[in-house]
């Protein structure tokens, strides 16, 4: 047997050892959820780590200006209703969803991208306010602090509605399949826990803050 014979060989049976993925190999249909509650899980570490800086400099005020006379309450609350309807409005949106109306499901979407964007405007307001009344994030830990983890979840509010516009041009141009369904379905829960953490925010940070 020749040599270039016995290399054909060799390369055939290589080849027939190799295993290849079939594009037809069925997936487990609950992988994106699972992938995704792993991302959540992991967000939820980096704000358990950002409240717990809170909480060692939260007092630490270097004779600077201090949470009950910087924080304007009632803007805070308006702000955090501004969020928690978002979130009932995103839930009519998936309602919408269930009974197969588009029409419905892009309004309800586009209702709860523009409470998003009021809770965004009102903490940007916020924030120039507090720079204007010298109280930056470079001023003392207690402002440090705060602009890291308020910023921090309004961060995860823009990336929010970057990703709802996004699927509301997928949703009109394709229409409610079950790709777009898997997509409404993870973004409804990370709009649902960016309320969650607000909560914590407003609680820990706002009203106890005030005090």
């Amino acid at each position: 047997m020749s040599s270039t014979s016995i290399h054909h060989h060799s390369s055939a049976a290589a080849n027939a050892a190799r295993e290849y993925h079939l594009a037809e190999e069925p997936h487990p249909e609950n992988g994106t959820a699972l992938g995704f509650w792993l991302y959540l899980m992991s967000d939820c570490l980096i704000f358990a780590a950002l409240f717990a800086t809170w909480g060692v400099l939260g007092t630490s005020y270097a004779a600077g200006p201090t949470g009950k006379e910087l924080f304007d309450l009632p803007l805070v609350a308006i702000n955090t209703a501004f969020l928690l309807l978002s979130s009932i409005t995103f839930g009519f949106a998936m309602l919408q969803k269930q009974q197969n109306k588009l029409g419905g499901t892009l309004f309800w979407l586009a209702i709860t991208g523009l409470f998003g964007l009021a809770f965004l405007g009102v903490e940007l307001y916020e924030f120039s306010h507090f720079i204007h009344e010298g109280a930056g994030p470079t001023r003392s830990a207690f402002t440090s602090a705060f602009f890291t983890l308020v910023g921090t979840h309004g961060l995860h509010v823009t990336f929010g509605l970057i990703w709802l516009v996004v699927l509301m041009i997928q949703l009109s141009k394709h229409g409610i399949n079950p790709a777009n369904n898997r997509r409404l379905m993870c973004l409804s829960m990370f709009w649902h826990f960016l309320d969650v953490v607000w909560i914590g925010v407003f609680t820990f940070v706002y009203l106890m803050g005030a005090l």
